[in-house]
């Protein structure tokens, strides 16, 4: 087993990089899944290398492939210019799996963003959302094909997907506030509106404050360093990634937000059928965060935080969805 180090030296000079130019290794926290480290070199630039956990670790189904997702996000949302990491090289087939990308300036947004300095921000967090939602794939799925191939039609992905997360909740034995029969019943109620989406957009789904680096330049205004993380990203719904922006909450609110995104062409429109898709989307990323306690072996404090925190927000989203198909009238043929 090489030391840190060397591992760096062999990950640049495989990029191309002179491997006698690195000054410094430093590990990156905040990441649940991948090992994380940035590189410096001699003359101040800096890398960020990723490394997925070794096969034999416990993980969720759609887990499988995640450093193929993240290199795809990086290099579409390259094509809207949208603020995110490059990708410098992607080692899928060597024997240590690896992505080295540019690191972006700035911090994670933290509790350091003040009140004056919250609008302006979620303002043009919006519009990079909005030009991100403009970048289009080939089909609707996880392009590491992790659940199969991309789909046709975003009903098909979407089920898949929520089938998926299901049976990695049966098998790990899950604490979930409803039965996984109870929720796969309440769910598909909703599967009619997912009909709507006809055009498979780039989705990051994981754009929580902690993904979302906030640069504070020294001759102007603070302003988004980067989007990062992008490694469970899905072609899909736009409207998917309201809801880690507004985790645990309502993206409604955040009128900010909102009037950037429409301001860059984005349409967040939110009539019924609208709502029972981000009740849907609520429901598939409070399913996760459920059920990833078991293989990622939390604490007691995070296991409490989560049931406590979570699990009455997944109870919210199952009613809604069925309370917004009764309104509807529509149901599974």
């Amino acid at each position: 087993m090489v030391d840190s180090w060397e591992w760096a030296r062999q990950v640049l000079e495989g990029a191309g990089l002179d491997p006698d130019r690195l000054a410094g290794v430093r590990p990156l926290s905040g990441g649940t899944y991948n090992t994380v480290e940035e590189l410096r070199l001699t003359d101040g630039t800096r890398y960020v290398v990723k490394v997925p956990p070794a096969a034999t670790v416990p993980g969720l189904r759609y887990e499988r492939g995640l450093l193929v997702a993240e290199a795809e996000f990086y290099r579409r949302a390259a094509e809207a210019e949208v603020t995110a990491p490059h990708v410098v090289a992607f080692g899928a087939g060597v024997a240590v799996a690896h992505l080295l990308m540019t690191a972006c300036p700035g911090e994670p947004w933290d509790a350091s963003v003040g009140e004056s300095e919250r609008p302006p921000l979620r303002r043009e967090l919006g519009r990079q959302v909005a030009l991100l939602h403009t970048v289009t794939g080939p089909g609707f799925g996880y392009p590491s094909r992790a659940l199969g191939p991309l789909a046709a039609d975003w009903r098909t992905a979407f089920t898949t997907m929520i089938e998926a997360i299901l049976d990695d909740a049966r098998d790990y034995g899950a604490r979930l506030p409803r039965s996984v029969e109870q929720v796969a019943a309440a769910v598909r109620a909703g599967y009619p509106a997912l009909d709507e989406v006809t055009v498979p957009a780039l989705v990051h789904f994981d754009l929580w404050d902690g993904n979302i680096l906030v640069d504070r330049p020294t001759d102007g205004e603070p302003r988004i360093g980067g989007l990062i993380d992008g490694e469970r990203m899905f072609w899909g719904d736009p409207l998917a990634d309201f809801v880690s922006l507004a985790l645990l909450g309502d993206i409604k609110k955040d009128e900010a937000f909102l009037a950037g995104y429409r301001e860059a062409g984005g349409r967040a429109e939110f009539d019924i059928l609208a709502r029972v898709r981000l009740a849907l989307y609520r429901t598939y990323l409070y399913l996760i965060m459920l059920t990833e306690t078991v293989p990622r072996a939390v604490d007691v404090e995070q296991e409490r935080w989560v049931q406590s925190a979570v699990a009455p927000e997944l109870v919210a989203a199952l009613d809604e969805i069925e309370a917004l198909a009764q309104v509807t009238g529509v149901r599974i043929p």
